[in-house]
């Protein structure tokens, strides 16, 4: 089928319209020169383009590579080292190098660069998944744009809490946010159905459907510093896939393959999202995951949440019921006592109900701190639009 065709044009502006979040994953090999040092004109490309997808209203997140290619590159070595212990000092020498170097770029465009390291660990946790998720909102509305990268440094160490590349790192990424376009850059132009050195082989434009077919395509190539392979790519394709999400491997060589890609040029593969997404979040919330607790709402409260989409304060809450730790799923309840949404707490139990029927603004006093705003941010409920709490 020709990219030309009208379903495949409507395919690309169907997932460009409906993205409220965009997470671009980027690749050592798509960041340094020959030489190995940190190509900052291409940084500097992306970092313009990240700005006007920004400036489009929509949440961005930047997952990079390249801190252990700099390292290498800053240290003067031929080669990228084998060893753990030498490939954790290269990468706590290279990000600072690697961040520097973005917020040289983002500033241009009159945004900050905000470094965040994870582990795999920080999002198998739910109370770390709740973090992770409000900073990386936190950051939009500050106008900042998150660099993110595995924490090298720490991780490697212990291989059973490593995403194993930064392409799925961008997966579980994405899989934090609603309306997610994911974009992995890469060194080559897209999915091919053969080598994609042999000149009988052709681009496959849109993949409807990642089967075996499609995943046999994959032929694993590692660089001089890359660690990730179409293999690999795939794999993380399939993760945003599967949570609703649309994705596109696109030409990272290409200076402006973000403003094609949202110009809806034909460039890079489109794999559109599973008709049944696992929607992995708000599945979670509101339907698989254990109910630690109860928080009882007043009536302001209720509409300000289940009929304008807001957040739930504390003074919006008259009474809470169960024990429960930072980042469980509670059930929101009108003064009725219908379950009307649930949604990841802020707050313990026991603060919530220090901090029930008061303004945010009294959360530092009684508390001695205030981390949260709100106890139940927007982002993090699911809506109980049936009003039967089996249904959601």
């Amino acid at each position: 089928m020709a990219e030309s065709d009208t379903s495949l044009i409507q395919h690309r502006k169907a997932a460009i319209d409906r993205s409220r979040c965009v997470v671009v994953k980027v690749g050592t090999s798509v960041l340094t020169a020959p030489d190995g040092s940190l190509d900052q004109h291409r940084i500097n490309s992306l970092s313009a383009q990240l700005c006007r997808i920004a400036d489009s209203g929509r949440q961005v997140v930047m997952v990079s590579s390249g801190a252990v290619g700099a390292g290498v590159g800053k240290l003067g070595l031929i080669s990228r080292p084998s060893g753990l212990a030498q490939l954790q000092a290269c990468a706590a020498i290279g990000q600072a190098s690697l961040i520097q170097a973005y917020e040289l770029g983002l500033s241009a465009g009159g945004r900050h660069a905000a470094q965040v390291l994870l582990t795999a660990m920080d999002l198998r946790r739910r109370s770390g998944y709740l973090h992770v998720r409000n900073a990386l909102t936190q950051l939009h509305e500050f106008g900042a744009i998150a660099v993110i990268n595995e924490n090298d440094s720490v991780a490697v160490a212990e291989l059973m809490t490593t995403f194993g590349d930064n392409d799925r790192l961008a997966a579980h990424v994405a899989g934090l946010m609603n309306d997610t376009l994911m974009i992995i850059l890469s060194d080559v132009d897209g999915l091919y159905d053969g080598p994609p050195n042999l000149p009988t082989s052709e681009r496959i434009h849109v993949v409807e459907t990642l089967d075996e077919s499609i995943l046999a395509l994959a032929e694993d190539h590692t660089g001089s510093m890359s660690t990730g392979g179409m293999a690999s790519k795939l794999e993380a394709v399939t993760i945003a896939t599967s949570h609703g999400h649309t994705a596109i491997i696109g030409p990272g060589h290409d200076d402006t393959v973000l403003d094609k890609i949202f110009a809806g040029e034909p460039i890079g593969t489109l794999f559109l999202p599973h008709e049944r997404s696992i929607k992995g979040r708000r599945r979670w919330i509101g339907g698989t995951a254990p109910v630690a607790g109860t928080l009882h709402l007043d009536e302001g409260a209720s509409k300000a949440v289940f009929q304008k989409g807001g957040s739930l304060l504390a003074v919006g809450i008259t009474d809470v019921t169960g024990t429960f730790k930072r980042g469980s799923v509670v059930s929101l309840v009108d003064p009725s006592g219908h379950e009307i949404a649930r949604g990841l707490c802020n707050y313990p139990s026991s603060e919530v109900s220090r901090i029930l029927g008061q303004s945010s603004d009294y959360i530092e006093e009684i508390l001695g701190t205030r981390p949260y705003e709100n106890v139940v941010h927007r982002n993090n409920l699911v809506l109980n639009r049936n009003n039967d709490s089996d249904l959601f």
